[in-house]
């Protein structure tokens, strides 16, 4: 990343800042700016919902405004992340043009309001968005104190699924079709539209998947599903097509928690830089270690995505507004919470947002600026606090970034596919399937990335791959060739299930080969239907999905764990299999918690994945390892009390070189940031 903000190579601190809400008070300015430099802030965002302002009439553009601001920031030496300003249209616009106001399933057209109410197919809304990002480029985008470009704000987040469903986007969505299948016939077998009688026999009958219409068709709502985030992907290039034509700048789009609308996977390779907006329901449950998993999670999928650090582009120093119930951090949690980015690979806290909105519907989301007290609040002390630790720490934390030897394989057609079954159970769970085999490796302090289908598997040691119900063209060679080179691979039940096409997948499963077994039925059990297995001399409860299994006699499967009760006691329920030089796993169920932490510490050793801190690690502490000009371990706490640890050698704390060794007291969320010596 050093390489792609040249301008300001440092870890940023800051966040949205939206002060075309004062300009008829100035003093505003100068005080947020005053303000500003107490908190060590470096980096604010400009300009995110500001198209009314900077063009409020069709075609006359003001950009004076916005200009002296940057101005004065950058005087300050304070940069600007300058934004697209799509994500909330002008009422000129929506008044005018009715075609670009998105349409229901139910074929009603929105009304104007919200935010991301546009249809991205819309040529007008297409030519409206070139022409404002093209002035935007042309005035500002060789601004000395403009330092990236971020490209409008959280696409697809309309509270909705993203789409637009206008006869625009029918017509679209059928070329697309065309495009990919060619011909009906294809489309028909892919779609499998036999069954009941639903054979297409003309273009112009296809529609996108309705509730008052045709919506049980697989093949469809993966299709469609696919051209939706295709769609907003192609208006997101455009947009960066267009900032780019005055301006050399590097992009990215800010992209949001587990949103299964939009595969990050296909977006990452157009934006320089990933980013991302992180809202954790922090204090929601009886400790922090869940949310602390789930977020660590995402934070490295952010990563994974170009296998760099990222920009964590918003976060709360308190709360937030939008939830069921909005519960203030308590102290320390800030700064544990944003330095866990940190810790993950991102070069960048930053907040939404700056000074808190005096009306509207935001007007009470945590800020660093209170409506009252100014400087005088516990939030804007603790930003204080960490704005000053970054300081300190960013030089020799910037180079560096996570170099995983474990993958888990989160693929998201796979999600969409696998959540549009019927059957075996109607909440399939994909999301929560990831974290439960993510959750062992956050515990024993070992990083991972996220892969997909269509990413390369060699380089590392462990692949897992939960759940993966559809398996795309030419996936299971890439196994093969992985393992066969030495690789480790995890698969589990109701895997390679379906193709592409969500086609049934006939006769064996596709790496029957490679793990020696024959897949047979499923067994989705209520809770009174207890099971366990047996595993290294303990027993294990399943969950509620139990794959019945065989090993092939003379393929080399090793049976590890076996059903203990019901008609498939005795059943494989855990195998392995030697191939080439790697070896490769199947679990046929779900399992609780501890069988998976047993699974893993065993495979990390193995495999030779362990961390030094592998094995030494409290309840609710976790390590993570960045890598570069110094082996950096971030030691994080998540509870909310003192906590004892026995470090596995000595090292110096980054802020002050103090040695540290032995026993250590880390206090309630803290986080040490530890240089090995």
């Amino acid at each position: 990343m050093r390489e792609i903000i040249n301008k300001y190579p440092r870890l940023l601190h800051g966040g949205d800042y939206n002060p075309e809400q004062w300009l008829d008070s100035p003093q505003v300015l100068e005080e947020d700016i005053r303000l500003m430099k107490e908190t060590r802030v470096n980096c604010v965002s400009l300009g995110i919902f500001s198209w009314a302002r900077l063009e409020p009439e069709e075609g006359e553009f003001h950009f004076g405004w916005i200009r002296r601001i940057i101005d004065k920031l950058y005087e300050n030496g304070i940069y600007t992340i300058l934004a697209t300003p799509t994500g909330a249209m002008p009422n000129w616009m929506t008044a005018k043009y009715e075609e670009v106001r998105q349409m229901s399933p139910e074929g009603v057209r929105n009304l104007p309001g919200r935010r991301h109410n546009f249809c991205y197919t819309s040529p007008i809304m297409r030519k409206k968005m070139k022409k404002i990002n093209h002035e935007l480029s042309r005035h500002l985008g060789d601004h000395p104190g403009v330092i990236l470009w971020h490209i409008s704000n959280e696409y697809g987040g309309n509270g909705s699924d993203a789409s637009c469903h206008c006869p625009q986007c029918q017509q679209a969505f059928r070329e697309w079709l065309k495009e990919k299948y060619k011909t009906l016939d294809n489309l028909n077998h892919a779609w499998w539209t036999a069954f009941w009688s639903h054979t297409y026999t003309d273009w112009s009958q296809i529609h996108s998947p309705v509730p008052n219409g045709e919506s049980r068709l697989h093949g469809l709502n993966l299709d469609w599903k696919r051209f939706v985030s295709h769609q907003i992907q192609d208006f997101c290039m455009e947009e960066i097509r267009a900032v780019l034509k005055y301006s050399v700048l590097p992009v990215t789009t800010n992209m949001m928690e587990y949103f299964k609308p939009l595969d990050y996977f296909r977006f990452a390779p157009q934006l320089s830089i990933i980013s991302w907006d992180n809202y954790p329901e922090w204090h929601s449950q009886k400790d922090e270690v869940n949310v602390a998993v789930r977020t660590a999670a995402w934070h490295s999928m952010m990563r994974s995505l170009k296998k760099a650090p990222f920009l964590m582009m918003e976060s709360t120093p308190s709360i937030v507004n939008w939830k069921a119930v909005n519960t203030q951090k308590r102290p320390g949690l800030h700064e544990l919470s944003s330095l866990q980015a940190v810790a993950c690979g991102s070069n960048s806290v930053q907040y939404f947002q700056w000074r808190k909105s005096r009306g509207s519907s935001e007007k009470f989301h945590g800020a660093v600026v209170d409506h009252r007290n100014g400087s005088n609040t516990r939030v804007f002390r603790e930003v204080s606090a960490l704005g000053s630790r970054m300081e300190q720490i960013s030089d020799t934390i910037y180079p560096t970034c996570n170099r995983p030897k474990a993958a888990i394989v989160f693929d998201w057609e796979n999600w969409w596919a696998v959540e549009d079954i019927e059957g075996p159970r109607k909440d399939m769970a994909y999301q929560d399937t990831i974290l439960a085999h993510f959750k062992p490796f956050w515990e024993m302090g070992i990083d991972v990335d996220f892969v997909n289908e269509d990413c390369d598997l060699q380089g590392y040691r462990l692949v897992a791959a939960p759940l993966n119900y559809l398996y795309k063209k030419g996936y299971a060679k890439k196994v093969k060739d992985y393992v066969e080179a030495g690789g480790c691979y995890v698969a589990t039940y109701f895997s390679g299930v379906v193709d592409e096409t969500d086609l049934c997948i006939l006769d064996r499963h596709p790496l029957e080969e490679l793990l020696g077994i024959r897949t047979e039925e499923m067994d989705a059990a209520p809770d009174h239907r207890v099971n366990s297995i047996g595993f290294e001399g303990k027993s294990y409860k399943t969950g509620c999905l139990r794959e019945i299994s065989h090993v092939i006699p003379g393929e080399g499967a090793e049976v590890l764990a076996s059903y203990e009760s019901d008609y498939y006691a005795g059943c494989p329920a855990l195998t392995r299999k030697s191939y080439g030089s790697g070896r490769a796993y199947y679990l046929a169920c779900e399992t609780e918690e501890a069988f998976l932490k047993a699974l893993y510490a065993g495979l990390a050793e193995e495999n030779g994945i362990g961390t030094e801190f592998t094995g030494r690690l409290p309840y609710g502490v976790t390590v993570s390892h960045r890598e570069g000009g110094q082996d950096l371990w971030f030691v994080q706490n998540f509870n909310e009390a003192e906590t004892q640890m026995e470090l596995p050698g000595t090292y110096a704390r980054v802020e002050d070189g103090m040695e540290l060794k032995g026993s250590i007291t880390l206090k309630p969320f803290e986080c040490l940031i530890l240089a090995a010596k």
